[in-house]
């Protein structure tokens, strides 16, 4: 029997299966909850009115807690106008199915938390508790968190621009406490003619210490910066676009620059755990009486020895007559701010959320948001977390791949 040749015909159209494996799903309505932050210092809202406005005109149900956007000047009426529900009772926002928090989990929350619920928070390793994370993991929380999280050029947006403000607002705190409405000495930040410029001196060229030196530079003071990331050096110079006098961190030369400062700034990072302590209580002491020590990396530790954490309501204290400011959540104080930069990121990525059919499938096709999810579906997918509080350790790729 003679094979028959296939035919081909120009009516045909010829389609590779490929394309119709992977089908995105239609969009899902959203039902977002903001809960009013109860913890320390804490005056920032995730999401902004105008934020909440466009997620409302895409289909989306936002229910904000009464009074949750006063630390950040924003009023329930400005919510309301712009299409949110307002709750006067805390359990009604933790019955929405996305959570979007502007202050880690607390130990009171975790009781108010739903089965396979989705959490948008920072976690703040200094202060979490393994405690906290077995009870979302009992919950089957899915928890994505503010530090961890990456956008497409592989940044991280928020710690991003909360290092930006901190760093900008470094000065001006400094210029505050040099005042004599603050019993500074009455030295103003920055220089005037004829007389020489305040001296300023910032340990750590990552994004908070660049900030500084820029805001610092602009009021006029002459800036020198320390790190021992010669990269990071060349960045802040290539950044800033001036020549800046930098040096890595050798301690003769760093005692011999702080003796003759008005303002030190501390703002090294650590990739996790404690930043280094890299000023001696030796070197404070030798430093001018009524100069100003701002310790950013506070919240990890800090790194001057003499540090300590102070709170908004009473920001410094004298040691060997040097003011010492030691504020862990710098972006709080300026919270309208830090609230719009925050909600510039996450506003775009829940309509992302939504447009690809809810949180699993937004995973699915954005690799770049794997990397801020610590917690998918009560299974614990940050390194970190696990190895600290000695927790199974489940790699996030494998799961979602298993799933599908």
């Amino acid at each position: 029997m003679a094979s028959t040749k296939p035919i081909v015909a120009a009516s045909f159209s010829y389609e590779t299966l490929e394309e119709t494996l992977d089908v995105k799903p239609k969009g899902t309505e959203l039902f977002i909850g903001i809960p009013k932050e109860t913890s320390f210092n804490e005056n920032r809202i995730a999401l902004t009115p105008e934020s909440v406005g466009v997620l409302v005109n895409n289909g989306h149900r936002v229910i904000v807690e009464t009074n949750a956007g006063v630390g950040a000047s924003y009023s329930d009426r400005d919510y309301s106008e712009m299409g949110a529900k307002i709750a006067y009772d805390k359990k009604e926002v933790y019955e929405c199915e996305i959570l979007v928090k502007s202050a880690p989990v607390s130990d009171a929350e975790c009781a108010l938390l739903m089965p396979n619920q989705y959490i948008i928070s920072p976690i703040h390793l200094a202060v979490m508790k393994r405690d906290i994370l077995e009870r979302m993991m009992e919950k089957k929380i899915t928890a994505l968190s503010f530090e961890n999280l990456k956008d497409d050029s592989g940044h991280n947006p928020i710690v991003r621009s909360m290092s930006e403000i901190a760093g900008s607002a470094v000065m001006l705190i400094a210029g505050q406490y040099l005042s004599n409405a603050n019993n500074g000495k009455g030295v103003l930040v920055g220089g005037i003619s004829g007389i020489p410029p305040t001296k300023v001196i910032i340990i750590g060229a990552g994004i908070v210490g660049e900030y500084a030196a820029r805001t610092a530079l602009a009021m006029g003071a002459s800036v020198k910066i320390f790190d021992n990331s010669i990269y990071r050096l060349k960045r802040v110079q290539n950044n800033i676009g001036v020549r800046l006098w930098t040096s890595v961190i050798e301690p003769k030369i760093l005692s011999k620059q702080l003796k003759t400062c008005d303002v030190a700034v501390g703002a090294l990072s650590s990739s996790g755990g404690r930043t280094p302590i890299v000023v001696s209580e030796e070197m404070v002491s030798q430093m001018r009486p009524g100069s100003v020590i701002v310790d950013v990396s506070i919240d990890r530790g800090g790194c001057f020895e003499t540090s300590e954490v102070t709170s908004h309501e009473q920001p410094v204290f004298n040691r060997y007559d040097v003011i010492h400011y030691g504020v862990p959540n710098i972006p709080s104080g300026f919270a309208r701010t830090a609230s719009q930069a925050i909600s510039n990121v996450l506003m775009p990525l829940l309509l992302e959320t939504a447009d690809e059919g809810g949180i699993d499938n937004l995973i699915w096709y954005k690799i770049n948001i794997r990397s801020g999810i610590y917690m998918f579906k009560g299974t614990l997918t940050n390194f970190y977390l696990s190895q600290r509080f000695n927790l199974n350790y489940t790699d996030l790729n494998l799961l979602i791949a298993s799933k599908r």
